[in-house]
């Protein structure tokens, strides 16, 4: 039983499916109870939950690896020996990247989609002025910072990240100055996602 575990364990990709099974089963038992206690229907609500744990789950990918970068990468670089540093630019770096730049897109996707599902979309968008709701105003501002964020990532790091660490073909200072812009908009999401996460975090505890 031991060497199943083990087995199971030393395998990323068998490990996210089980992982990934049983939370489908947890979806799967939520919406039957849901579904019991609400005459037999599946409607808007169970859809808004289901995406509030994708947007969850995806989001946990992107800042966490965003703060990987900040707290870890980023300081500890200049500090690792030269003969070292291949290591981390050509093995670890795009792997991160990877799923960062798609785990920020996706959380991108599931959070538009749950404000759409909701209907406060646009006026989130406008900063609750259709509506004139502070709670809507106050999700906005998350949104907003949410979505820079996201266009950050595909449109400054990702672009300069691949010069930097040498994807794409550029001479030595062309590769200093985009890892030097990728950091600076690494940085910047840094800056605004304490502030996003405040916005999600106390709108769903103080307003539902």
């Amino acid at each position: 039983m031991g060497g199943i575990v083990s087995n199971l364990l030393s395998n990323f990709r068998n490990t996210i499916i089980v992982s990934t099974g049983v939370a489908v089963l947890f979806l799967i038992g939520y919406g039957m109870h849901y579904s019991k206690a609400n005459g037999g229907q599946i409607d808007a609500i169970y859809w808004q939950a289901v995406l509030r744990w994708a947007h969850a789950f995806v989001g946990i990918l992107w800042i966490g690896l965003l703060y990987y970068f900040n707290f870890v990468q980023i300081r500890v670089m200049p500090t690792i020996p030269a003969e070292l540093k291949p290591a981390v630019s050509k093995y670890i770096a795009p792997e991160a990247l990877f799923w960062f730049r798609w785990s920020a897109l996706a959380t991108w996707v599931f959070g538009v989609s749950l404000a759409w599902n909701r209907g406060y979309l646009l006026d989130a968008y406008c900063f609750g002025q259709l509506s004139h709701d502070p709670k809507v105003a106050f999700i906005g501002v998350g949104m907003w910072f949410a979505t820079i964020m996201a266009l950050n990532v595909w449109v400054f790091i990702w672009p300069n990240q691949k010069i930097a660490l040498g994807m794409v073909e550029a001479d030595a200072d062309a590769k200093a100055r985009a890892a030097k812009t990728a950091m600076l908009f690494s940085r910047t999401n840094l800056l605004l996602s304490i502030p996003m996460l405040t916005t999600m975090a106390m709108n769903q505890t103080i307003f539902g």
